[in-house]
């Protein structure tokens, strides 16, 4: 049998987020845009600055979960581009949901928040990211989230 992958910390993600934009009920759930505006990347393998320019495209169900569609991009400390398309799930009591959706620092031990993220440059110097799988873990802050990427080797 082959060896189990192993998860190399690659970055922490904090990204900030603008107004919520409600769409109403989709054929899913309740559909909502919400603005990523800015943020940090910082971690042993990746560092840089996020752009404003992406959002996350939920889906919230009957029951609370929220199913996360990411697409935006951060510029490295060295200049490069590197887009992250990051798909996720968010869901756990629905006590501690109404907690995260009032902003409240929860606990992220009390709820599930695990992604995964693909992300893509054409810049050689991280070429190295267009053929890695990347998997997450998060934490919903006030105005933004927290994600810690893992490379999985």
């Amino acid at each position: 049998m082959p060896q189990a992958p192993a998860l190399e910390h690659a970055c922490t993600i904090t990204a900030e987020l603008g107004p919520i934009r409600e769409m109403g009920a989709g054929r899913f759930g309740q559909r909502r845009i919400i603005p990523i505006i800015g943020g940090t990347v910082s971690g042993p393998l990746l560092n840089g600055t996020i752009l404003n320019l992406g959002a996350d495209w939920q889906t919230i169900q009957a029951d609370g979960a929220a199913h996360l569609d990411t697409r935006y991009a951060f510029e490295t400390d060295d200049g490069a581009l590197i887009e992250i398309i990051n798909m996720g799930t968010r869901h756990g009591p629905p006590e501690v949901l109404e907690r995260v959706a009032r902003g409240e620092d929860v606990d992220p031990a009390t709820y599930y928040m695990r992604t995964t993220a693909r992300l893509e440059t054409g810049d050689a110097r991280y070429a190295w990211v267009n053929n890695t799988m990347f998997v997450g873990t998060g934490k919903r802050l006030a105005s933004g989230v927290e994600v810690h990427l893992f490379a999985v080797r």
